[in-house]
């Protein structure tokens, strides 16, 4: 796929995963611990996205995530542009870190 064609795109993961035993505790770390080594932002509690860089990129970390699935719970994974993303409004709270150090419009110029 050459530059021209690639579009930079979000993977928002929502999940919400059981902590009642010891087990699912540490399940839930490592499902944690993986969005946050794989470049996954907060977006609020049990929210995550990353920024990818076009099809192939969304691909490979879709993949990612279901090789790091925890066994019980729920985990979706939605994909979105970046112009759909740039568009969503925060009706109550604050921008992420990341999101105050670029700015939503500066991603749209990539």
């Amino acid at each position: 796929m050459s530059q021209e064609t690639r579009r930079f795109m979000r993977l928002i993961v929502f999940f919400d995963l059981p902590t009642v035993s010891k087990a699912d505790k540490r399940a839930y770390t490592v499902f944690h611990r993986f969005l946050v080594q794989d470049g996954y932002e907060m977006l609020q509690w049990s929210v995550y996205a990353r920024i990818a860089n076009g099809e192939d990129d969304v691909r490979k970390h879709q993949q990612r995530l279901v090789v790091n699935l925890p066994n019980k719970g729920s985990v979706r994974c939605m994909k979105v542009s970046e112009k759909q993303y740039a568009a969503m409004d925060i009706l109550v709270g604050t921008l992420t870190v990341q999101e105050e150090k670029i700015g939503k419009q500066q991603l749209l110029l990539f």
